[in-house]
C-alpha cells in the first residue's frame, strides 16, 4: 500500500498502548489494498455480511445483509460484488449509495474465521451492489462463538416492523442483556462517509466483540460498558472513536432473529477500579444510547447451538 496503513487515531492508541513502532512495520505486510484469493473464496461461501456505513448526519450504523450461500463474489481481487439488497428496517437501505465509505466483515462463527474489507460503494442497482477493496485483512479467530447459520429464505420479510425511541424498550434490553456478540461500526472523523477523499486508513470500520452471555452492562440511564480483549493492536474501532466518538451497534437475537440497532456516543476508559474489576478486560467501552432502532424477526437465518470461544474461559463477569 502507498498510502497511510493507519490513520491519527489508530496511530495514537497504538502509541498509548506501546505497540505504535511494531505495528508500523506489522500493518504494512497484513493490510492490504486488494483481496488474496483466500479471501474472495471465504466470502463467497458466506450466508451473511455485516457492513458498517455512515448516513447522512454522521452517524455511523452497523448492518447485517443475507442471502443464499454465493451471494457475495469477487469478478478481481479489487471487487467485491454483493448480490442482496438491505433488510427490512436496516439502516443501510438509507446510506446505501454510489461513492459512500463501507466497512464489511466476513464471518463463519462456526468455524470462528473472520475476515475484513473496508472499501468504496459501487454500482448500486437492483440487485445489490459492489465495491472497490481499499484495505483486506484477517483477523484472528479470538472471542468468537461457535454457532453454525443456516439461510431459511421463508424467514425473510419484505415489511418488517420496526420499533424506534430515543431510549431502550424492555424487549432492547432483553436482548442486549442476553447477548453474547455485538457488531460495533466507527468512522474516522475525516471521512465524512466519502471515502474518495483521503487515504486508504480513511473510511468506515465494522467489527465484532463477543463475550460470556451478559458481557455487556446496561445501566438504568441506557448506557453501555463492555470489555475490550486483548486483540491484533490494529485498534481500528478504539482508533475511530479516539477522533470520533459516535458509533453504531448491531445486536443480533439468534432464537428469533431480531436485530437492534443502537446509535451511541462512545468513550474509552483506560484504567481504574471497573477495568480492574473484570478479568481479562484491557480497557473498557463505555457507550450512552441516542437511539433505537429494533426489528422483530427480520434476519433469514437460523442457528445452531452455541459453543463459547476458548479465549473467553479465563475472562470474568461483571460483579
Amino acid at each position: 500500500m502507498t498510502s497511510p496503513t493507519f490513520h491519527e487515531g489508530e496511530r495514537a492508541v497504538q502509541q498509548r498502548v506501546g505497540v505504535a513502532e511494531r505495528m508500523a512495520q506489522v500493518g504494512p505486510r497484513v493490510i492490504r489494498d486488494f483481496m488474496p484469493e483466500q479471501h474472495r473464496d471465504f466470502f463467497a461461501q458466506l450466508p451473511f455480511v455485516v457492513a458498517g456505513t455512515v448516513d447522512d448526519g454522521g452517524q455511523p450504523w452497523a448492518s447485517v445483509l443475507a442471502a443464499a450461500p454465493g451471494f457475495i463474489g469477487s469478478p478481481d481481487p479489487l471487487t467485491l460484488r454483493i448480490n442482496a439488497r438491505p433488510l427490512a428496517g436496516d439502516p443501510l437501505r438509507a446510506t446505501l449509495r454510489e461513492g459512500a465509505s463501507i466497512g464489511l466483515l466476513g464471518l463463519e462463527p462456526h468455524t470462528r474465521r473472520r475476515n475484513r474489507m473496508n472499501g468504496i460503494v459501487r454500482e448500486v442497482d437492483d440487485s445489490g451492489f459492489s465495491v472497490r477493496v481499499r484495505q483486506s485483512f484477517g483477523n484472528c479467530p479470538k472471542y468468537i462463538q461457535a454457532r453454525k447459520p443456516v439461510w431459511l429464505p421463508e424467514r425473510l420479510a419484505a415489511n418488517a416492523v420496526a420499533h424506534e425511541a430515543a431510549q431502550l424498550d424492555d424487549a432492547a434490553r432483553r436482548i442486549i442483556a442476553s447477548a453474547d456478540t455485538l457488531f460495533i461500526a466507527t468512522a474516522y472523523a475525516g471521512s465524512g462517509g466519502n471515502g474518495d477523499e483521503a487515504g486508504a486508513a480513511d473510511g468506515v470500520d465494522v467489527s465484532h466483540r463477543g463475550g460470556k452471555p451478559g458481557f455487556v452492562r446496561l445501566d438504568a440511564g441506557g448506557t453501555l460498558t463492555v470489555p475490550d480483549f486483548l486483540g491484533n493492536f490494529f485498534f481500528n474501532t478504539l482508533g475511530n472513536i479516539a477522533v470520533n466518538p459516535r458509533a453504531g451497534l448491531l445486536f443480533i437475537d439468534f432464537d428469533t432473529g431480531d436485530l437492534l440497532y443502537l446509535a451511541v456516543t462512545a468513550e474509552i476508559v483506560w484504567d481504574g477500579a471497573e477495568v480492574q474489576a473484570f478479568e481479562g478486560a484491557q480497557r473498557l467501552l463505555r457507550m450512552k444510547v441516542h437511539g433505537m432502532r429494533r426489528v422483530g424477526a427480520a434476519l433469514p437465518l437460523g442457528w445452531g447451538p452455541p459453543e463459547l470461544s476458548p479465549a473467553l474461559q479465563p475472562t470474568g463477569q461483571w460483579p
